[in-house]
């Protein structure tokens, strides 16, 4: 499964920001979105994979996917 494959509605690009600013990104993003959208959130902080499921479970926007790159990862969130 490609980037391509995962339809989003909109995206944050949080590379080169370290915790927590990932987090408050896509939580400010979030509550932008009407139920049911997706965000897509780019992050280079190493640490962000570990936050964003935690964010996840306590917030219950649903980390649909999470992609691991080199140095980056990519998360989709479906804001509920």
């Amino acid at each position: 499964m490609t980037e391509n494959d995962v339809h989003f509605d909109r995206e944050v690009d949080a590379r080169g920001l370290n915790c927590p600013l990932p987090i408050l990104r896509a939580k400010k993003a979030l509550t932008d979105l009407p139920s049911g959208q997706v965000l897509k959130v780019m992050s280079t902080d190493p640490g962000s994979k570990r936050d964003f499921e935690a964010f996840s479970r306590q917030t219950g926007h649903e980390l649909v996917r999470t992609d691991v790159g080199e140095r980056q990862w990519t998360f989709y969130l479906k804001r509920r």
